[in-house]
């Protein structure tokens, strides 16, 4: 980024460039920790798509159950692309599709207790990946950190 940004200041020195030398280090940090966390992933059969899915039943607490919609709007999925990721899950014995019990002609997506397994033990391995790069700042830095980047998130 700094290359980049001394480029632009060659080239057109009337530019501020700090939004992009924020926004393109916090692109560039999102793609490499989610290429790290997605090798964390790899070891017990999942991408970050079925982590995500994983996550989310195992987040929404027992029975660790959630319809194939409420899936969609929390990941932001299409419901065709749900449906692919939930096949998957279930052939490799992670979730299973129960009975709706507000509707009998609907299903949920459980998670299996393998799948809560796999994604008790995915989740350790990629915050173990997260808390080794954050590792490399002082506490005070990674907790001011945390709270520039909630703000952050939130004016946007």
């Amino acid at each position: 980024m700094d290359a980049i940004v001394a480029q632009w200041a060659v080239e057109r020195p009337e530019l501020e460039t700090l939004p992009m030398e924020v926004f393109g280090r916090i692109y560039r940090i999102a793609r490499l920790m989610g290429d790290r966390v997605e090798r964390a992933y790899a070891p017990f059969g999942i991408g970050r798509g079925e982590f995500d899915v994983l996550a989310t039943l195992r987040r929404a607490g027992d029975p660790h159950t959630l319809s194939p919609s409420q899936l969609s709007a929390t990941l932001m999925l299409t419901t065709g692309g749900m449906t692919g990721r939930l096949d998957k899950l279930e052939r490799a014995g992670l979730v299973r599709r129960v009975p709706d019990p507000t509707d009998r002609r609907a299903l949920g997506a459980q998670l299996t207790e393998q799948g809560r397994r796999v994604v008790d033990d995915a989740v350790t391995a990629g915050l173990a990946e997260q808390r080794a790069a954050l590792d490399e700042l002082p506490a005070q830095q990674r907790t001011q950190l945390a709270g520039l980047l909630r703000a952050l998130l939130a004016a946007c």
